[in-house]
């Protein structure tokens, strides 16, 4: 299958049969990106928040939308299991709440982890360390920090770590940069790919823990 990044929170999952499941799509203008130049069959959202549901921007006949899940799904043959987390430290008081989603697809599972802004129990922590690839914010400020995002790598240890949610050139939100988290990391591998999609197989994940870096 094929993974890519559209920049910020947003990725595209496609199946070798051309299935596309999209998260978190943002319109692109209104943060200062280029559009998300992609059409879902499924499309999951983390939060009802304007950078993360533009469902509409890659929507098309007959697309699926699912928000807020709690518990499993199944698509087709594709299981989506949500987990409510928080966008802060308090509870959701702040920002409300943000929902994990952990998909099984073609013998891997991948976890989007939204805009989490919290350290997880200990509970998710152990449903995410279940997870091959884990897409994570790094870029503080509406979540948690980059030294936060790297303590929950470290723990729960995923074959392939995606950091998201950091500022690049041309964003309006004021986020801290990959940099400022790759500064933490230790002992996992990284790998800057130079383009902004990689392909992958449940047979052919890294050895060792790999962070990847796209190129948007």
């Amino acid at each position: 299958m094929r993974i890519t990044w559209h920049g910020h929170a947003c990725f595209s999952i496609q199946k070798t049969d051309g299935y596309t499941v999209v998260i978190d799509p943002h319109d692109g203008h209104s943060i200062g990106l280029p559009r998300p130049d992609v059409k879902a069959d499924l499309i999951l959202v983390t939060h009802d928040h304007f950078d993360h549901n533009a469902v509409d921007i890659v929507k098309k006949n007959g697309t699926r939308v699912i928000k807020e899940l709690r518990g499993e799904a199944m698509v087709g043959d594709i299981v989506v299991k949500g987990i409510k987390t928080y966008h802060d430290k308090f509870g959701g008081r702040r920002r409300g709440e943000n929902t994990v989603y952990i998909i099984g697809v073609e013998g891997l599972k991948i976890a989007h982890l939204g805009d989490l802004g919290h350290i997880p129990s200990e509970s998710v922590l152990e449903e995410l360390s279940k997870a091959d690839i884990v897409m994570i914010p790094v870029g503080g400020v509406y979540t948690i920090a980059p030294d936060e995002a790297w303590d929950i790598a470290n723990r729960i240890k995923p074959r392939i770590t995606i950091p998201m949610h950091y500022w690049i050139s041309g964003l309006t939100l004021p986020l801290h940069t990959l940099e400022d988290f790759l500064s933490y990391v230790k002992k996992f591998r990284v790998e800057r790919v130079g383009k902004n999609y990689i392909d992958v197989e449940a047979s052919k994940l890294p050895s060792e823990n790999t962070i990847i870096v796209f190129k948007l």
